[in-house]
């Protein structure tokens, strides 16, 4: 670890592997990337690799510059030095290859669009409207039964079979959320960026879902780069974390990176990482934690 306070710098930690050259081609590579927004410098030396079939959690205090780390790799926000290189390409060019789930709150209990159908809009929601079963069946017959076969896929994918056609406002938390993944799955991205998608869920549904990601991962060889505010629900399924902060980052292994030496340097302020009985770490007095108390979904 290097640099001043402001300025922290830590390279990144590759995955665990017998030899380099037998890992795959990186999914997202950014070298000693920095970005300013509106003349302020938001981060610098930000060096991170994300690789096929992995699960990297992005982390850090309201502020820390998480969301313009996302739009640095989506193209939507320049970069002032360094390199950014997504699915082979500069950032931007192989959008359509990444599935995104903004953060969002859930939906309105009385909202009546049927799960199935919000998960339909992954595929045609770039056309104006929403598809008509039948019209799309006569009109373009082979591309329905493709659509068709894609949608019981990702929904099957998903665990989603038993609600899918339900109204989504009648779907809990955790059942909305599985289907906005199948959403952001149904093109088959090579890619898959999820911003807080835990948030305001119960701990069940939240370790339900990251359960689900990190066999995403390692069934479709997908890699997955989620946002999160606290690490401590998702640390178990993590192949690696990105910690912001201070215009700073540190990435690497969960056992490397979540020590009381190195949060606490990142931060600026008292982090302690502890374990319990199971031998699990569990980092306390992490800053912006969330201090809501989300009500029980099922």
């Amino acid at each position: 670890m290097s640099g001043n306070p402001g300025q922290l710098r830590v390279d990144a930690v590759g995955p665990v592997s017998d030899s380099a050259a037998a890992l795959p081609a990186p999914a997202v590579e950014l070298t000693d990337v920095a970005a300013r927004l509106g003349g302020h410098r938001v981060f610098s030396y930000v060096t991170l690799t994300v690789r096929p079939g992995e699960f990297v959690a992005l982390l850090g205090p309201n502020g820390a510059g998480k969301s313009t780390l996302l739009k640095v790799i989506l193209g939507l926000v320049g970069h002032t030095t360094g390199t950014v290189t997504v699915l082979g390409a500069p950032a931007g060019r192989r959008n359509r290859a990444i599935g995104y789930l903004p953060q969002r709150h859930a939906f309105d209990a009385d909202t009546r669009i049927r799960g199935i159908d919000i998960v339909r809009l992954g595929l045609d929601g770039h056309r104006w409207g929403t598809p008509v079963p039948l019209l799309s069946r006569l009109l373009r017959p082979a591309h329905h039964r493709q659509a068709g076969q894609r949608l019981a896929e990702v929904i099957d994918l998903v665990g989603a079979g038993a609600y899918a056609r339900r109204p989504i406002g009648q779907c809990s938390g955790g059942e909305q959320q599985r289907l906005l993944i199948a959403q952001a799955l149904i093109r088959r991205p090579e890619l898959l960026i999820l911003d807080e998608p835990l948030d305001s869920l119960d701990v069940p549904s939240q370790a339900g879902i990251s359960a689900l990601i990190q066999d995403i991962c390692r069934t479709q060889r997908v890699a997955v780069l989620m946002v999160a505010h606290d690490v401590n629900p998702i640390l178990p399924y993590l192949d690696q974390v990105i910690y912001l902060a201070r215009g700073g980052a540190v990435m690497g292994r969960p056992a490397e990176v979540i020590t009381s030496d190195t949060l606490t340097t990142l931060y600026g302020t008292p982090v302690d990482v502890l374990r319990d009985r199971a031998g699990r770490l569990v980092v306390v007095g992490q800053p912006d934690a969330p201090a809501h108390h989300p009500g029980p979904s099922r």
